[in-house]
């Protein structure tokens, strides 16, 4: 349960008197009576950073014994991640939040990553309602889509949750079929139902949204990210944002100094708990902060810290075998990284993928590649926190055209980030980043086609030009191939040669202790691998 700070930091001991990041001013409308200090808690994308949640509880016992209503939320993403909690598929997660007494959480796109029964059954466990107002399964809503907290002083908080349109399309689709994601217009007018549910038929002094929408540019064509929602959604106090992993100066730039999109505060806390979010509601007035982890101490006995220790000792015992080493720092990062150009571990990745199946070409999605691998031993811990989500090695023959399309698509944002950025084995290309992207999406961000010049230039094929009539085998995984991951759709109808025959992180296994007898040698020295990936600024002289 939770426990108080052994000792805290002399920043944290002024309660009340937090700076603001973000503030509302009193609404005569609301009622003011009711003067009790309200503190919320909040978290978002902790990924398995599961030695944290100590140090949320912490805080918490810390508030409420100065007297506050304390609530602690999540925004999502508290599933996938770390192998602490992928490998138990988001149990472990959940017993950890029970343990430290969440009283409702969101989902993100990363709940959904084992499938939907999975997630079903594993929030059985949960003891705080899950809230996704414009998550329905066949047809109907699949969870809670809010819940109402009454403080002894008689102010009432509504809080309802969202979760990204985006994924229908970043979750394996074949897991969560019949499970929709509202988005666009849709997703604002639930948004807008729900707030003014809350305020006019449960009578909330304040509502509070948990959305898994994030600020990314990456997003902004379908209009699904928090701050498009909050252009068009009214009576919202604060928005609790998750899944761009944004940090409160982050949303500065997309909002302004106060972190306001109208007369809504927008807050995130970043991912990896390595801060707490803190919203202080005091005599009608709101202010938003966050609180470093780094420094917040826990009591020797703390039953949270140790029961996360527990578990983080297990995965050691399972997965803590040394079965390779690398020569040189293998670069899993993110942006820039493997979601805006080459690295070296979307070269290895890419290379495992065409070396286990023998095909011509292959592909590895860089939102698939999560955390770099330091120079040294290789344990299998470190590959299933390469590869956490279980995809499966496909073959399928596609046609130059279609490479030309997944390519064209996949370099849609850059230079800025994309999941589907194609980290390639077997072909190299040109990216001209000063020509616009013209891919078409549907409402789903679902490629449709390309509607103009194509930024992707000079692909060749084993050193020769692609054949845009010529069929090739292409070697990837379910997501993509099968299953049009992260909205690659023009491989859906091609004949598969292969089908889920290994384990995207047995396949990584397999290519090191193999072909490259267990040492990632100096081939993959360059942190931005090899030039199979080049990117173009300016429009070459004719």
């Amino acid at each position: 349960m939770k426990k108080k700070l052994l000792s805290l930091l002399l920043a944290l001991a002024m309660v009340f008197t937090l700076a603001a990041c973000g503030e509302k001013k009193p609404d005569p409308g609301k009622d003011a009576t009711a003067t009790e200090p309200v503190v919320i808690l909040h978290t978002n994308d902790v990924h398995g950073a599961v030695s944290n949640y100590a140090k949320v509880a912490a805080l918490a016992s810390q508030y409420e014994s100065e007297g506050a209503y304390v609530l602690i939320l999540d925004a999502g993403d508290f599933s996938q991640g770390d192998t602490a909690v992928s490998v138990s598929e988001g149990a472990t997660a959940v017993e950890l939040m029970n343990m430290v007494g969440y009283d409702a959480v969101a989902l993100g796109n990363h709940e959904f990553d084992y499938g939907f029964e999975a997630l079903k059954k594993n929030m059985e466990n949960a003891q705080f309602p899950v809230l996704a107002a414009n998550v329905k399964y066949n047809g109907e809503l699949a969870f809670d889509d809010a819940a109402v907290f009454t403080t002894p002083g008689g102010t009432k908080i509504g809080v309802f949750g969202l979760d990204t349109p985006e994924t229908a399309t970043k979750a394996h689709p074949g897991k969560i079929q019949g499970v929709t994601f509202a988005g666009g217009e849709e997703l604002y007018q639930i948004a807008q139902d729900m707030a003014n549910m809350l305020r006019e038929d449960e009578g909330c002094n304040y509502v509070i949204c948990l959305g898994h929408l994030g600020i990314d540019d990456e997003t902004a064509a379908t209009g699904n990210r928090s701050i498009d929602l909050l252009n068009k959604v009214t009576g919202i106090d604060v928005f609790i944002d998750g899944h761009s992993h944004s940090t409160e100066e982050e949303i500065v730039e997309k909002t302004n100094t106060d972190r306001k999109v109208g007369d809504t505060i927008l807050t995130s806390t970043g991912t990896k708990l390595e801060n707490i979010g803190v919203v202080t509601i005091k005599d009608s007035t709101i202010t938003t902060t966050c609180v470093p982890t780094e420094g917040i101490e826990v009591a020797a006995d703390d039953a949270i810290a140790a029961r996360a220790a527990a578990i983080i000792a297990e995965i050691e015992a399972d997965y803590g075998t040394v079965f390779a080493k690398t020569e040189v720092t293998l670069n899993g990062e993110k942006d820039p990284g493997n979601r805006t150009q080459e690295t070296n571990l979307g070269d290895l990745c890419a290379d495992a993928y065409r070396d286990q199946s023998g095909a011509d070409i292959a592909f590895v999605n860089g939102g698939g590649i999560r955390v770099s691998i330091k120079e040294g031993d290789i344990t299998l811990n470190d590959i299933l926190k390469v590869h956490p989500f279980g995809n499966a090695l496909c073959v399928c023959e596609a046609t130059g055209q279609q490479i030309l399309d997944a390519l064209e698509f996949g370099a849609k944002d850059v230079p800025g980030e994309f999941g589907g950025f194609l980290q390639v084995s077997g072909l190299t290309y040109e990216i001209h980043t000063y020509i616009e992207s013209s891919c078409t999406q549907d409402e789903n961000g679902l490629f449709t086609g390309v509607s103009g010049e194509y930024r992707v230039k000079n692909v060749k094929v084993n050193g020769e030009d692609l054949d845009l009539e010529k069929t090739y085998t292409l070697a990837s995984h379910n997501y993509m191939l099968k299953n049009a991951g992260d909205g690659f759709t023009m491989f859906q109808q091609d004949t598969l040669l292969q089908d889920s025959v290994k384990l995207d992180n047995q396949v990584l296994i397999d290519y090191i202790t193999g072909t490259l007898n267990g040492v990632v040698g100096e081939e993959y020295a360059n942190p931005y691998g090899q030039g199979r990936i080049v990117a173009v600024s300016e429009k070459p002289a004719e």
